[in-house]
């Protein structure tokens, strides 16, 4: 019922919008790279405290082809609804927080990972849009279609250069440069250790939502370290393809540490004006977050440990964190 219900929606907001849509001129958007539990969600809310970008928000992402004539119409009751914590974290969020625009490109192209979270016996086969190496063309245009469809939704909206942030772009930056070659990328790290005990109790809290089959539990840890170990044998063979300017990277450490600082650095690599503006917001933030309690992870077993230093010593290496 709600499908239809859907169906029917769309279809009118396309002969309200669509011609209009189609005519909007996407600007060079900044991405957001970085595994799952890596600080990514933190430094999209970040960056766009500044009001010269936009981006897609959770009501957006939730409901890509009718967020144009719906949201308005539900604004009044989900505004007095209070902001929740995540299931995976503490981290307040409304419908208005920033979302990952991967949860609209999945419902429209039907090819992306996020589907493996909804059927995890087939989510090797759905594993393969991490990277779209070895994945056909035809599939490869219904993505990225997808993502300008989507993308000019939003700059028709807002009409200003959005900043997305969703980890699963950490292993596509050809497709994406194929699509917007003046896009800037930002890509943040943490230690791999936290990263993975972290991604755990994603899988344990959140994605457990998502299911319409019994997944494997006894595979999740592996599947962990073989999808991670797959998007950045991606990321580190493709990042150089990205121009010097248009590309910046960060630690988690280091933002958490000194988050005005380390934001002022990205305004500065990437060239972005604007950060004196956007300073004093910053400095709110940081004053706010004081009473912020982060998850605590039990230590790992000496074998997982070892499992997960061998399998990604890469990143190890790469950005000196100790094995």
């Amino acid at each position: 019922m709600i499908s239809l219900s859907n169906a029917r929606a769309k279809r009118r907001e396309d002969a309200q919008f669509g011609a209009a849509v189609e005519q909007a001129q996407i600007h060079p958007p900044v991405f957001v790279l970085g595994h799952w539990r890596s600080g990514t969600t933190l430094l999209h809310e970040l960056l766009v405290m500044d009001e010269q970008f936009a981006y897609p928000n959770l009501f957006e992402v939730s409901n890509p082809h009718t967020f144009l004539s719906r949201e308005d119409l539900v604004a009044r009751e989900m505004t007095q609804a209070e902001a929740q914590a995540r299931p995976m974290d503490n981290m307040q969020v409304t419908y208005r927080s920033p979302g990952e625009d991967e949860a609209a490109i999945a419902v429209a192209s039907l090819r992306s990972p996020m589907l493996g979270w909804t059927f995890p016996r087939r989510e090797r086969f759905y594993d393969r849009y991490y990277t779209f190496r070895d994945v056909p063309q035809h599939e490869v245009k219904a993505w990225q279609d997808a993502m300008v469809w989507f993308l000019k939704k939003l700059t028709w909206r807002y009409n200003r250069p959005l900043v997305l942030k969703s980890p699963t772009h950490t292993g596509r930056i050809r497709v994406l440069l194929e699509l917007f070659p003046k896009a800037r990328f930002i890509h943040i790290h943490r230690d791999p250790y936290t990263v993975f005990r972290s991604t755990q109790q994603l899988y344990a809290r959140a994605v457990p939502f998502s299911y319409l089959q019994r997944p494997d539990l006894a595979q999740i840890d592996e599947g962990i370290i073989r999808r991670y170990v797959d998007m950045y044998a991606a990321f580190f063979a493709e990042r150089g393809l990205i121009p010097a300017k248009q590309f910046c990277e960060l630690r988690f450490e280091d933002l958490e540490r000194d988050v005005i600082g380390q934001v002022g650095q990205v305004y500065d690599k990437l060239g972005l004006a604007g950060f004196d503006e956007v300073r004093p917001k910053l400095q709110q933030y940081v004053e706010s977050r004081n009473g912020y309690q982060k998850n605590e992870h039990q230590p790992l077993s000496p074998q997982l440990r070892s499992r997960i230093a061998q399998s990604w010593r890469s990143s190890f290496e790469a950005w000196g964190y100790a094995l």
